[in-house]
């Protein structure tokens, strides 16, 4: 029968809710709210109940306040303390009922406050609604891996390292914030840069990898990664793919409008796709190639400066030469390991 009982349970896909109150009453009114849609674990104090997390980690944790030993309060602390439970949902459930015990709740990281006696079908809505915020940030995170991961897909057809991608992508972001994005936006960037050279994947290996310099017919070819670019990435109702296409397309775009594929110049060009190509472009730079050297960072500074009004927008280059502290610390943080397997023509594109 134990076996049997085991088999049950881990074949039991609900999601789990932790209750703890040191009030066998209580445990019994929430038992009978929840148990039909979910799988439940039960604790009556504290120390009970972070010991429980740990061996079973739950899906969600419905907490009293008031216990011996431990507080809920308390047990909160320690759960957001720890990397392994921080992110577990919080719903206290108490007799508590004034603000500023609810506010300390709050400000201790629960996602809910629920005081007693409690209605049972707003118990069940509130962990319905958190739980289904769980799915969503779990889901987006999991977007995002993938996002990087194609962005990565290109970086790596003629990079071994495949960090540029994501130095650029965080030197961007910096620079995003400076020149006034808000924080969603500055971070919107960051994910959607690494995918700027997505259309490398449709370059023949005979262009994209030739040890020497392009030919005109080659270097025709070598510009179409822009639109390949932006055909893979596609217009699609994601508003972070929309940006990440955008960039792609445009990203190879000079502010005088002598870039491509469009030859658009100044303002028309993206805000996105300008910050972007000052990143870029100055990581290339930068960076070990097995043609040539690292440029040292006072003479990308002053290519940067040079190609300022040519290349890239005046503003976007102060404001990255104004951030290059913060720069500098990303650049270090992810410095490649082993030189890159890069082409000539990525550096031909760069500048």
């Amino acid at each position: 029968m134990k076996d049997t009982h085991s088999m049950m349970s881990l074949q039991d896909s609900r999601p789990t809710l932790l209750l703890v109150d040191d009030e066998p009453g209580n445990l019994q009114v929430l038992r009978h709210t929840l148990q039909d849609q979910y799988r439940l674990l039960f604790a009556k104090d504290g120390q009970a109940a972070l010991d429980l997390v740990r061996s079973d980690r739950p899906d969600l944790i419905l907490l009293d306040v008031m216990m011996p030993g431990l507080s809920g309060y308390e047990v909160c602390r320690h759960l957001k303390r720890d990397p392994w439970t921080s992110a577990i949902p919080v719903v206290f459930v108490t007799a508590l009922a004034d603000v500023a015990n609810e506010h300390t709740g709050l400000e201790l990281g629960a996602v809910d406050y629920i005081t007693k006696p409690f209605n049972p079908h707003i118990v069940r809505a509130r962990v319905r609604t958190h739980l289904s915020l769980v799915r969503a940030d779990e889901l987006l995170e999991t977007r995002l891996e993938v996002v990087q991961c194609l962005g990565r897909a290109a970086e790596f057809k003629d990079n071994e390292t495949g960090r540029h991608v994501v130095r650029m992508s965080h030197y961007s972001q910096i620079v995003a914030r400076a020149l006034g994005y808000g924080e969603q936006a500055a971070q919107d960037l960051l994910h959607a840069a690494p995918m700027h050279d997505i259309g490398k994947i449709g370059i023949p290996d005979a262009v994209l990898l030739k040890p020497g310099k392009l030919t005109a017919e080659e270097w025709k070819i070598m510009r179409q990664h822009t639109v390949i670019g932006a055909r893979i990435l596609g217009d699609h109702p994601s508003g972070l793919l929309q940006l990440a296409a955008s960039i792609a397309l445009n990203h190879h775009e000079k502010w005088d409008g002598s870039g491509y594929p469009n030859g658009l110049a100044g303002e028309d060009i993206p805000h996105t796709a300008r910050v972007v190509a000052v990143a870029d472009v100055f990581d290339a730079l930068t960076s070990v190639r097995p043609y040539k050297r690292a440029w040292s960072v006072s003479d990308a500074v002053e290519l940067l400066r040079e190609e300022s009004g040519r290349h890239f927008d005046p503003e976007i280059v102060t404001a990255f030469l104004d951030c290059l502290p913060q720069i500098l610390v990303v650049k270090e943080r992810w410095a490649d390991i082993e030189p890159d397997v890069t082409t000539q023509a990525e550096t031909e594109s760069a500048a």
